[in-house]
């Protein structure tokens, strides 16, 4: 009788039970559980910080991209070898459209390949004429 005392087999049974189903509680918790909620956290968190950057990238480019004044009125300004402003009779200085004027300017140095000549306009925000091309 005093070895069923001292070496009680159901105690010893249910401590090895309750410490093996702890340990296999604590494998599946920090072994599946926990790095599943964390993977799945930075998956979604990191689907938001990109489509967080392409908003910003967005938003940036909006308002960035603003439509730009074109001027209604273009002048070619001749130039002369010294670099001087000048005169050429017969001219036509005066446009209303970038793609004309720079096909005029273009026949101009053809046929007068000692001057330079600038297309230019006046921009409202600015004080001295704007150089869009020089040849």
């Amino acid at each position: 009788m005093g070895f069923q005392k001292i070496f009680d087999w159901k105690t010893y049974i249910f401590t090895a039970l309750a410490v093996i189903s702890f340990s296999n509680f604590m494998v599946g918790l920090f072994g599946q559980t926990i790095p599943n909620v964390i993977i799945d956290f930075f998956k979604v968190a990191g689907e938001y910080v990109v489509l967080g950057a392409v908003f910003v990238f967005a938003l940036a480019w909006l308002l960035k991209a603003k439509p730009h004044n074109r001027p209604k009125q273009y002048s070619v300004v001749t130039f002369d070898v010294y670099g001087k402003k000048s005169q050429i009779d017969g001219l036509r200085t005066e446009f209303k459209t970038h793609d004309v004027a720079w096909s005029f300017m273009k026949q101009y140095k053809k046929s007068y390949p000692l001057y330079n000549f600038a297309l230019v306009s006046d921009l409202p925000k600015s004080d001295k004429p704007t150089i869009f091309r020089y040849i």
